[in-house]
């Protein structure tokens, strides 16, 4: 790791907010997803349930 000198904490907490950042954005993306895809689910189902009357 490189010396940072006085600017150590800086930089590691930009590091620290920043993965912190990217990680909250996949896991909202993942949520989204799987939120989108029981929603399809059930939109399918409903259809199908309806051309089957």
């Amino acid at each position: 790791m490189p010396d940072l000198g006085k600017y150590a904490d800086t930089v590691l907490s930009a590091y620290a907010i920043s993965i912190a950042i990217l990680i909250g954005l996949v896991a909202l993306s993942v949520w989204q997803s799987r939120r989108a895809r029981a929603r399809l689910a059930e939109i399918e189902a409903r259809r199908n349930a309806a051309k089957s009357r």
